[in-house]
């Protein structure tokens, strides 16, 4: 079946998406909860802010759906869990898929589904598990008409940095990209790079695929909108972003912004000054 009509449902008619994530809880990590603690009232706040989609599992996806209306976000599921944030790695990695991911998925009306593609030092058993589950993902979303995001992540070593944050070398970064495509990704959400205005280079290896940039740790205002015009101005398709909105003191107003630079052009300067309450 054909993907095109729920990628339809995830951009917008310039071809444009912007995915908030809120699935950090599904980690069992304690500071990824900061800002989602009450996570109904978190989806609630967002949604009044108009994003394209907002990511979710599929324990908390209903709280999206239960919404009344035809107007709201669509659905992007998170279909693995992983136990490598931590500031130290645990003795046995994982990353491991949901029961019948795309099922559950049709089941909530999801737009999309999303599912890792990780990239640790000297981890190789895991970088094994997500490729088999990117695998065994892509059968199923062909067979039901489900965009398949894979999400290819380089990491640096959580002793030097934490879990979670981004190794922006784009020797590894572009080929670790491009086998996300070769492995029948529709949409490919992936890491910034060292130097942004290289970004081009992370578009030209996802083979036509759209490319939405992830945010990452939490960033200053203006770091991170500047960030987000270079990488749109690079070829991005958008961007998905979950802490730099989530934990930011005006999640919607920031929202808000971000829509401005990835479907209106806005510049930096344009979306601080949405983000303070005046017309950009």
């Amino acid at each position: 079946m054909s993907v095109q009509p729920r990628l339809n449902r995830l951009f917008g008619e310039d071809g444009k998406c912007f995915d908030v994530a809120i699935d950090h809880g599904f980690f069992n990590e304690y500071s990824f909860l900061a800002g989602i603690e009450n996570i109904e009232q978190a989806i609630k706040t967002i949604v009044l802010a108009d994003p394209d989609a907002i990511q979710l599992s599929a324990g908390q996806a209903k709280l999206l759906q239960a919404i009344p209306g035809k107007k709201k976000p669509s659905l992007v599921v998170r279909t693995d869990i992983a136990n490598i944030y931590g500031n130290k790695l645990p003795s046995h990695l994982f990353s491991q898929l949901i029961n019948n991911p795309v099922e559950q998925a049709l089941a909530l009306d999801a737009a999309c589904v999303v599912v890792n593609l990780l990239l640790l030092p000297n981890q190789p058993e895991l970088y094994h598990q997500c490729v088999q589950n990117v695998c065994a993902l892509k059968l199923d979303c062909e067979r039901y008409g489900m965009p398949l995001m894979v999400e290819p992540l380089v990491m640096l070593p959580n002793e030097k940095s934490g879990g979670y944050m981004v190794d922006g070398d784009l020797t590894k970064i572009l080929p670790l990209v491009r086998q996300a495509a070769e492995l029948g990704a529709d949409i490919i959400k992936a890491d910034p790079c060292d130097n942004i205005e290289e970004y081009h280079k992370v578009i030209e290896a996802a083979s036509g695929k759209p490319v939405l940039p992830r945010g990452g740790g939490r960033a200053s205002d203006e770091e991170i909108l500047s960030r987000t015009y270079t990488l749109m101005q690079q070829g991005a398709s958008g961007i998905v972003y979950g802490r730099n909105v989530i934990q930011h003191p005006n999640p919607e107003l920031m929202t808000r912004a971000f829509m401005a630079v990835v479907h209106d052009g806005a510049t930096a300067e344009q979306a601080l000054d949405i983000l303070k309450g005046a017309s950009a």
